[in-house]
């Protein structure tokens, strides 16, 4: 057996053994705003509920390791006490990633990830509508657990109104977890979904994915191309050139096929993770 005393690691080696170890771990999606009233969307997986009476959950968005800042979703808190927490199931977990770039302050990473911002009947931040449970919460305490990168904040939140989607409920009124079909964090690129184990999705890109808000109109409305389609679509840096997908077209002769079958086509790509040529079928 390997072993080490903290001590002996750097930051990020020790997050990563960290965050490998510990897992799956669940996903806090938190919708906060700042003070001029701007919405701020991102998940986190230090993260668990820890009392019922009264319901209180807990997160923490830690300091960046890479360089001591922090993140929007604090600061937000502490300037306005209250956050919505949204659960993550399959259906959202392309979108719930790629809000987690790290778009710049004032960016509303609902329309970055084609969220739908939902109001909350108590507090200002909006709820994920796509989400199928949603808790209001009040800030009751941040805890700073350190100054350097890597240290938490823990945000202790009280809830206040929750909302699940019917069609999550069993008949008896309790949620059924196989429908909820919840998604969780484990280490590096690594998820875990509740109905089939493990699987991975390739982290955002440093250099800030377009975002759904940036992809055509036509693909945006696709009756075919899923949210999980249109994250992935999105976190890419720039469109594939037109000489690119000219050559592409002329390679594969795609030209005779309806809109239709072309997002059909993109969609069996985007399955195997080829998002570059997902993209050329798209614009050919």
């Amino acid at each position: 057996m390997t072993s080490f005393e903290p001590k002996d690691l750097t930051t990020a080696k020790l997050h990563g053994y960290l965050l490998s170890a510990v897992a799956p771990r669940p996903i806090a999606f938190a919708s906060t705003i700042d003070a001029n009233g701007n919405a701020n969307l991102s998940p986190f997986s230090f993260f668990n509920v820890f009392s019922a009476n009264p319901p209180i959950m807990i997160f923490s968005p830690a300091r960046r390791v890479r360089d001591n800042t922090t993140k929007h979703t604090l600061e937000n808190a502490e300037a306005t006490k209250e956050v919505v927490i949204n659960v993550v199931n399959y259906n959202i977990v392309q979108q719930m990633s790629l809000s987690s770039t790290e778009y710049g302050k004032g960016i509303n990473e609902f329309d970055k990830a084609g969220l739908t911002m939902l109001k909350s009947d108590i507090v200002k931040p909006f709820r994920v509508a796509e989400s199928p449970v949603q808790f209001e919460c009040k800030v009751n305490e941040i805890v700073k657990l350190g100054t350097e990168g890597g240290a938490g904040n823990l945000i202790i939140c009280e809830v206040v109104k929750l909302h699940i989607n019917d069609a999550v409920l069993n008949e008896k009124g309790s949620i059924d977890q196989e429908k909820l079909d919840l998604v969780s964090r484990a280490g590096g690129s690594y998820y875990s979904r509740a109905k089939s184990g493990f699987f991975e999705i390739p982290k955002p890109l440093t250099t800030l994915g377009i975002g759904v808000d940036m992809l055509p109109t036509a693909i945006k409305s696709s009756k075919i191309l899923t949210g999980n389609d249109l994250g992935l679509l999105a976190n890419v840096e720039a469109l594939p050139s037109q000489e690119s997908i000219e050559a592409f077209v002329k390679e594969h002769d795609i030209t005779s096929i309806t809109e239709e079958e072309k997002h059909k086509k993109a969609q069996n790509l985007l399955s195997y993770g080829d998002v570059e040529k997902a993209w050329k079928v798209l614009l050919s």
